[in-house]
């Protein structure tokens, strides 16, 4: 049974590492990159130049996964054909999607040009970069840094930012630069409550940073954004650099004349994680639109998810080799921690009986790195 693994993310690498040689299943992980990037800690790459990333090959031993590092360019599900970059065409009898989201742009004019992600680590590095000139102490150009999006990775983001500001400052004797914070929704962080997110409101402007909610990015440039406010009214804000963090879509690599898509492009999966008119297609991660059974919400696109999501499949896949029945996918969300720079966070964990426990400052910045470890075991990195 041929079966490529598309994409070392989360969701893919958590594929991977749960399967092990077995007769029969002959799997293989396609990733442009040799390595697994850790993208819930890129606002620290992005500020620190903090290392986020683990090599792929040693996180592969004992699975029987091979390694193929190739650029993906299209799936046709009705050709049962991989296209890589370099003129490949793979055929498979199995396959996991694991390729994650892109960037939504919502047409913003100029936004795409003009802005910088923060999806890769080159877009980390361009970040870094920019922050190492506006200090090198000949830098003419406007200092201003406008992230767009006030979600986790923005918020993440601008902390991180405002603490290497800060510490910038100091060394080399010149004035701090300016960080503005744009959302155009009436608060920022929408998935804390609000003592939580009041706590992080006060984290942020006790940074200094400029909190811009109910303000709708409306044009972008090479040197400037033009918000407008919820009465109308639109004003002008000079940025040397701007970031876009205000939205994700699933990436569009799947092409067939049967799949059903649904908002934000994610494609619609059954119980199993597989696309119902394509059983022999799992989608996993950001790409997948799967539904809590519970609710009948959609699952939402976290890294935790992911995992999960992942961690399910592989199993699944020996499953299938062994002719066994599939388990359902039923997602947990164990908590959610929000880093503000430094060993600062808010967030809270579940506890039993459906209940919430709370958390700030060095307690839930130790919960969200826990999470990271727990992550690492579950991929089996070598100590």
């Amino acid at each position: 049974m041929k079966t490529l693994i598309l994409g070392a993310g989360y969701a893919g690498l958590a594929a991977a590492t749960k399967l092990k040689p077995t007769p029969g299943l002959d799997p293989v992980l396609i990733e442009q990159n040799p390595y697994h990037v850790f993208e819930t800690r890129l606002h620290e790459a992005a500020a620190h130049n903090t290392k986020v990333t683990l090599p792929l090959q040693p996180l592969l031993k004992g699975t029987g996964v091979k390694l193929d590092l190739g650029r993906i360019t299209s799936v046709d599900l009705d050709r049962k054909v991989v296209s890589i970059k370099d003129g490949r065409e793979l055929s498979y009898d199995t396959l996991v999607v694991a390729l994650g989201s892109v960037t939504n742009f919502y047409r913003i004019p100029g936004l795409a040009d003009h802005a910088t992600e923060l999806k890769e680590l080159a877009d980390a590095d361009e970040i870094y970069n920019f922050v190492n000139r506006v200090y090198s102490g000949d830098y003419q150009e406007c200092r201003n840094i406008v992230v767009g999006g006030a979600g986790l990775t923005g918020v993440e983001l601008v902390t991180e930012l405002a603490q290497r500001n800060e510490q910038l400052s100091k060394a080399r004797g010149l004035p701090k630069f300016e960080i503005y914070l744009v959302e155009a929704g009436p608060k920022i962080l929408p998935v804390l409550d609000d003592n939580l997110r009041n706590k992080a409101q006060r984290t942020l402007e006790e940074y200094g940073i400029h909190i811009l909610v109910g303000h709708r990015l409306m044009e972008a440039g090479p040197d400037r954004v033009t918000v407008q406010t919820q009465t109308g009214e639109q004003k002008e804000i000079e940025a040397g650099k701007i970031i876009w963090t205000g939205g994700i879509q699933a990436a569009d690599f799947l092409q067939g004349e049967k799949l059903q898509r649904g908002p934000a492009n994610r494609v619609v999966v059954d119980e199993y994680l597989r696309i119902p008119e394509y059983p022999e297609v799992f989608v996993v991660g950001d790409m997948a639109l799967a539904t809590d059974p519970r609710n009948q919400k959609p699952v939402p696109t976290t890294a935790q998810h992911a995992g999960q999501q992942g961690r399910l499949t592989g199993k699944n896949l020996l499953r299938l080799s062994r002719g066994e029945k599939l388990e359902a996918y039923e997602p947990s969300t164990m908590g959610e921690f929000v880093s503000l720079g430094g060993l600062m966070a808010v967030g809270w964990m579940k506890l039993p009986w459906n209940q919430k426990l709370a958390m700030t400052g060095g307690m839930a910045h130790v919960m969200k790195r826990a999470s990271e470890w727990r992550w690492r075991a579950s991929i089996g990195e070598p100590l």
